[in-house]
């Protein structure tokens, strides 16, 4: 079957070809073959299962709004299930951290958030510029694309870089303080740059490799932002519903950005993006920027169901926890295998071990998949293994991912020693 569907599917499909199987089930931390063969995620839907597969919560959410015919599609029109997520989303998740938001439902995917959030601070400032940074990864509709610095997926024929200036991210460049290149750059009559209309970031870089902002760099690039008027976007897609252990990764920071971007784990594996914005940007006309599955009502139960596990710390607790051990056992592996292991990095359920190259990273992430775990490389060559396990990951299961893990970077090791011994 699966052989036969790739003849009928386009080029461009990607994740079919790095996990050769066809899935049919999946539960909680696993999928499973159509083989029979049970897998240990730690990819997650690109962070979209934060709640694991087929989340119990939520299934049990949605049978029950399907049995009594609840709304499937309203475009944005008004639906008892959009009004209890916006509702209980205010309650859990807003007014606890004192943060005042409107909230914006765009096309469901994160990309459509961020091509709404430039928008819209382009239009509140009446500025075109937009600062971006090294290392960045905002989606491939051509505004988010403009804001993705990898040259991979661009081209020149799509014209996505136009007014986009990039900028060092922290610790981009060995030596330089990029918040203060950044606020040279904009209060400096000579520096040729166009005052911009917004500074749009992620807190970790995902797919940049599991590059972290430090606490100190993201409050000085959030102080450039408000002191000079420019709105500070946070995409906060892949990293934000709980995957550094608060809700929104920026927390940490203390910084309050004017626009957060929304998307994946939110639903809980249904389609669903949403914007946060200042109360003040709120500068739309009505229908000034739409789409059709603005409201997708599956997506909202879901949602509102999946938000139960942010009604105290305890979820956050654990988070953490797993986290800890996640990063004590990449750090003994690290100290293990020196040869290969170029460093290690993370906060709550997402690490990155990178290592020497992309072959090496490649080889380690085929070897663990034949062994049983399914795992993701980030990095601009492909170098770094990125861990995104399900938050609700059983212990058991999480220790079990790490231990073929170790093996698989254990495995690369003995077939580069291998290779070594033959060559001289």
């Amino acid at each position: 079957m699966q052989k036969k569907s790739t003849t009928l599917e386009s080029n461009v499909r990607s994740y079919c070809r790095t996990f050769p199987v066809e899935f049919t089930t999946a539960r909680g931390a696993e999928l499973i073959a159509a083989d029979g063969r049970i897998f240990i995620d730690f990819f997650a839907g690109a962070g979209t299962l934060n709640y694991g597969h087929n989340n119990p919560k939520a299934k049990e959410r949605l049978l029950s709004y399907i049995e009594q015919d609840g709304i499937m599609h309203s475009l944005d029109m008004a639906t008892s299930a959009k009004s209890e997520f916006m509702h209980v989303f205010a309650e859990t998740i807003l007014k606890p951290r004192k943060l005042e938001y409107k909230m914006q439902f765009t096309g469901p995917t994160g990309t459509n958030a961020v091509e709404a959030a430039l928008k819209l601070a382009r239009k509140a400032t009446r500025r075109s510029n937009v600062i971006a940074f090294t290392g960045a990864y905002h989606g491939h509709t051509l505004g988010a694309l403009a804001v993705t610095s990898n040259e991979y997926y661009h081209n020149e024929f799509y014209g996505a870089q136009h007014n986009v200036t990039r900028l060092p991210y922290d610790n981009f460049c060995d030596g330089v303080d990029s918040a203060a290149l950044l606020e040279k750059m904009i209060v400096e009559p000579g520096s040729g740059l166009t005052k911009p209309a917004a500074v749009i970031l992620e807190t970790i870089q995902c797919e940049g490799g599991v590059n972290l902002a430090s606490r100190e760099w993201l409050q000085a690039v959030s102080r450039v932002c408000k002191e000079n008027d420019i709105v500070l976007i946070v995409d906060d897609i892949q990293v934000g519903n709980g995957r550094t252990g608060s809700f929104f990764s920026f927390e940490e920071a203390e910084i309050t950005p004017d626009i957060v971007c929304l998307s994946k784990a939110l639903g809980g594996g249904l389609p669903i993006a949403l914007l946060l914005l200042r109360p003040d940007l709120d500068v739309w006309s009505p229908g000034e920027h739409t789409g059709t599955f603005r409201g997708n009502n599956l997506a909202f139960v879901a949602a509102t169901a999946l938000l139960e596990y942010w009604q105290d710390d305890t979820f956050s607790s654990q988070i953490l926890s797993k986290g800890a051990y996640v990063t004590e056992r990449l750090a003994q592996l690290a100290q293990q295998h020196t040869n290969i292991v170029r460093g290690y990095r993370g906060r709550g359920l997402i690490h990155g071990l990178e290592l020497d190259c992309g072959d090496s990273a490649l080889n380690a992430l085929n070897y663990a998949f034949s062994k049983g775990v399914v795992i993701e490389r980030a990095g601009a060559r492909g170098e770094v293994l990125k861990l995104i396990p399900p938050l609700l990951i059983p212990d058991e299961q999480l220790e079990a991912g790490l231990n073929i893990l170790e093996a698989a970077v254990e495995h690369v090791c003995q077939v580069k020693s291998a290779n070594l011994r033959m060559l001289s």
